[in-house]
């Protein structure tokens, strides 16, 4: 098929269901769109909890919302086979002109196909034979690039514009409402706070509930009130961090990710493992410190801020194991950040900040 960086497009479709670091990633490139192609429709596939981050930008015209969990039952359950249906029924029915996948699997490519888009744009290498599905493939010469910069080696392919990317955030109001009155429950509204968030998806990701429970302890020293926040799977770790430093305040599991976001925006620091919570943070511009061991600050780290990363320099790093049982050096990566290195990290930060 011949360029289409001159074609113009009404009705586009972003695909990018998940996770919330990833949602941030992409909105460099919701904003490119819409700078590209400011009359058209442009509605992005995502996932409900996630749809709460971006349906209040002003660059997207609606959401397309895939229930991961639930449609995980199609085939085995009939009600979730029948909504399966319907949302592919839909996708067909809006006529996209372009559908852009940015998540490059198996799923993504159904609903790539069932759009039966004139135009299909994906990588040129992923995951589970995606790329078949695509008319038009954005080169992917390598991945020791950021994942901010990779999606936007999708520019040239639609003659996006080359200014730098915007992160920029639009929260619901309801999401800084909510937090608000969430933290005058527990009589924190007017204070400042340091934001914890010891837990992430990758149990390799998870630096030690001591750790936290030190830095913890600085925070409050220097008087600040300590909030510990993170999704309901979180709430474990977060019991053991305020067991093991009386005095912080656990929101964990109480908060939406739109929450969680507007938690993050009212904070004075946070302290994260490498997790969505730190891109949150990076994409709200707040101070953020972010323990890294499995994986690559320069592949998913805070985008643009390298100075926040703690990580110790070990040879097997990054190794991408997720489990634990799969490391042969007993989670050195993590046990070897200390809690003074991330405490350092902290006080430079308001040094400069300061001067």
């Amino acid at each position: 098929m011949g360029p289409i960086a001159s074609r113009e497009f009404q009705r586009i479709l972003l695909i990018k269901p998940s996770a919330a670091g990833d949602v941030v990633h992409t909105l460099p490139v919701l904003v490119k769109l819409r700078a590209r192609y400011p009359a058209a429709q442009i509605d992005w596939l995502i996932t409900p909890e996630n749809a709460e981050l971006v349906r209040c930008h002003p660059a997207l015209s609606g959401v397309v919302l895939f229930d991961r969990r639930r449609f995980a039952r199609f085939g085995r359950d009939w009600a979730a086979t029948k909504d399966m249906l319907n949302l592919l029924h839909t996708i067909r029915r809006a006529r996209y002109e372009m559908v852009v996948d940015m998540h490059g699997q198996l799923r993504s490519a159904l609903f790539v196909l069932a759009s039966a888009a004139p135009v299909r744009v994906g990588f040129a290498r992923t995951r589970e034979g995606a790329w078949l599905s695509y008319s038009h493939h954005i080169p992917l010469p390598t991945m020791e690039a950021h994942a901010v910069d990779r999606y936007l080696w999708l520019g040239p392919l639609l003659g996006l514009d080359d200014r730098p990317p915007d992160l920029t955030m639009h929260l619901p109001p309801e999401a800084d409402s909510g937090v608000r009155e969430l933290l005058s429950r527990h009589g924190l509204a007017e204070r400042p706070y340091a934001l914890l968030v010891p837990g992430t998806v990758w149990e390799t990701k998870h630096w030690r509930v001591e750790g936290f429970a030190d830095v913890a302890r600085h925070l409050l020293a220097r008087g600040l009130a300590v909030v510990l926040a993170g999704a309901p799977r979180d709430r474990q770790r977060c019991a053991q961090v305020a067991e093991a430093c009386g005095g912080v305040c656990d929101l964990s599991g109480q908060t939406t990710l739109a929450g969680l976001a507007a938690l993050i925006r009212r904070a004075t620091t946070c302290v994260t493992n490498d997790s969505g919570s730190m891109h949150l943070a990076v994409a709200l511009a707040k101070p953020v410190v972010s323990i890294f061991g499995p994986t690559s600050p320069l592949r998913t780290g805070p985008y643009g801020r390298p100075e926040v990363v703690v990580q110790a320099q070990l040879g097997c790093s990054p190794c991408y194991f997720r489990k634990l049982s799969r490391c042969p050096h007993d989670h050195a990566c993590m046990r070897e950040v200390t809690s003074a290195m991330v405490i350092e990290r902290l006080e430079r930060q308001w040094t400069s900040a300061a001067a």
